[in-house]
C-alpha cells in the first residue's frame, strides 16, 4: 500500500483522530479511506444520472409532461438507492 502525507489544520486532525477512536475505524488512515470510498461512490452515482440525463437529452421530445418524467425519476432514485446520503 502506498504511502501519502497530508497536511490538516489542527480542528480536522482532531476530528480524524476523533473518528478512529470511536472504534468504527481501526486508525486515522481507515477513516480517510472510509471518505475517500464513500466520496467515489458518490462521483458513481452521480455519472450515472448525468448519462441517463445525457441519453434522454439526444432522444428528443418527451410524450410525459413534467409531472410524470419526475415522478419516474423520483421512482428511478428510490429503486437505486440513489438517494443516500453518503
Amino acid at each position: 500500500m502506498a504511502t501519502m502525507n497530508i497536511s490538516l489544520p489542527d480542528a480536522m486532525k482532531a476530528w480524524v483522530e476523533a473518528q478512529a477512536e470511536t472504534g468504527k475505524y481501526s486508525n486515522s488512515s481507515d477513516y480517510v479511506r472510509d471518505l475517500i470510498r464513500r466520496d467515489q461512490d458518490r462521483a458513481d452515482k452521480i455519472a450515472a444520472m448525468q448519462a441517463v440525463v445525457t441519453r434522454s437529452l439526444a432522444s428528443g421530445v418527451s410524450p410525459l409532461s413534467m409531472q410524470d418524467i419526475l415522478e419516474k425519476a423520483r421512482a428511478h432514485v428510490e429503486a437505486n438507492g440513489l438517494n443516500k446520503s453518503a
